[in-house]
């Protein structure tokens, strides 16, 4: 009885560790320079793929492909229209120009201006609810031009 105790003690330790250590990565942010590369790799992947080969690459991600920490790819259409998103497939085929954070501020639209004005650069910061900790944090996004009017990007949450 007193050894059944005992394994039952060390599962619950081990469980508890495994929850911690898979919590701990799944709160790990990627960096600036792991999203911009992530962008031009998906860019590139356009490029030579095409852009509907590319766009299920970036939203299903077969093997790990352009999802590595909280990064993944994004891509909208000038118009405001999602045509990739590595996070949450729903959101393919909507049209979110208007969406705004929760301070008010419509972040794709900035996205979408920022691209067409200079092809590429970073936006933000705006707040964006982080699934790992269900709450709304500070992220700003990596852009290129893709094909066509359309940019590709990839979102990074600031440091704390």
């Amino acid at each position: 009885m007193k050894q059944l105790k005992m394994m039952r003690r060390i599962a619950v330790a081990i469980g508890l560790l495994a929850l911690s250590a898979s919590t701990a990565f799944a709160s790990e942010h990627g960096t600036e320079a792991e999203a911009q590369e992530m962008v031009k790799k998906a860019v590139a992947l356009v490029k030579s793929a095409g852009p509907e080969k590319a766009y299920k690459v970036f939203t299903e991600h077969p093997d790990g492909a352009f999802k590595e920490k909280d990064l993944y790819v994004f891509v909208y259409q000038f118009d405001g229209t999602c045509v990739a998103q590595g996070a949450n497939a729903k959101m393919i085929g909507k049209n979110l120009i208007a969406m705004k954070d929760v301070d008010g501020n419509a972040f794709i639209k900035g996205m979408i201006d920022m691209v067409k004005a200079s092809s590429k650069g970073w936006y933000g910061p705006y707040k964006f609810n982080n699934p790992a900790n269900q709450s709304y944090e500070l992220k700003k996004s990596y852009c290129e031009r893709g094909a066509g009017d359309t940019m590709v990007c990839v979102g990074t949450y600031f440091e704390k």
